[in-house]
């Protein structure tokens, strides 16, 4: 039997997983809706459902899934085309509420494909809520103009949140256990520090290292 799951659908940076398991051979292939389908009027034409189906079919295609082996496809809105097709394409599939051990499969691949985005290990894992919009928000305000290419920016949220007034300040910060969303490392109790303030659904404040430069921007300098 086959099944077939979507990840990450929810999460404000980064595309969509699309998975598919074999359940007795554990077979386990997968491949990514882009982000850019989420951007620029993309999301409002749903063309990530057609992404889906496609991704589906070559999923079916690459394990060689025959027109009589079952197919469970998870019933959420994400598989809208890619039912269709199956039908008229004469597999046997039917509506399921996918759980273990493909739910925790693909929630894996897709906290893995986060942290290779950048995003902070404590916001993807370790956490009661992975991947929460107003935290990733945080993370996204800290280095704007890179990360907000890695964004759902067609979500009425992000229209709502991801153009705020933001002020810039410079400080001393005193307290300890703190790391710049920035570059990601710890930054020394008393040393001086960039402070970026905004209000999303309460106040917010980030602290850098005054002259940081991304993890994203020391690659790219890297590279030149």
């Amino acid at each position: 039997m086959i099944q077939i799951d979507d990840a990450g659908s929810g999460s404000l940076v980064g595309g969509t997983c699309i998975a598919a398991l074999r359940i007795e051979t554990g077979e386990y292939i997968y491949d990514f809706i882009p982000v850019n389908l989420y951007q620029n009027g993309n999301f409002y034409r749903k063309l990530y459902l057609g992404k889906s189906k496609d991704i589906v079919i070559n999923l079916l295609e690459e394990l060689h899934v025959s027109k009589d082996e079952e197919i469970e496809i998870c019933q959420g809105y994400m598989f809208d085309i890619a039912r269709q097709h199956l039908t008229e394409m004469g597999y046997s599939w039917k509506n399921a509420k996918i759980l273990d051990p493909l739910q925790t499969i693909i929630e894996h691949t897709f906290s893995e494909y986060a942290l290779e985005l950048g995003v902070p290990v404590q916001y993807v894992k370790y956490t009661k809520y992975p991947l929460h919009f107003h935290r990733i928000l945080r993370w996204v305000y800290a280095d704007y103009q890179n990360r907000c290419k890695l964004c759902k920016t067609d979500w009425k949220s992000f229209k709502k949140y991801g153009s705020l007034d933001l002020s810039i300040s410079y400080d001393v910060l005193y307290k300890k256990n703190y790391t710049c969303l920035r570059c990601g490392n710890k930054i020394r109790p008393g040393s001086r520090v960039k402070v970026l303030s905004y209000t999303s659904n309460r106040p917010n404040t980030i602290y850098l290292h005054p002259n940081c430069n991304s993890q994203q921007e020391k690659n790219q300098a890297q590279r030149l």
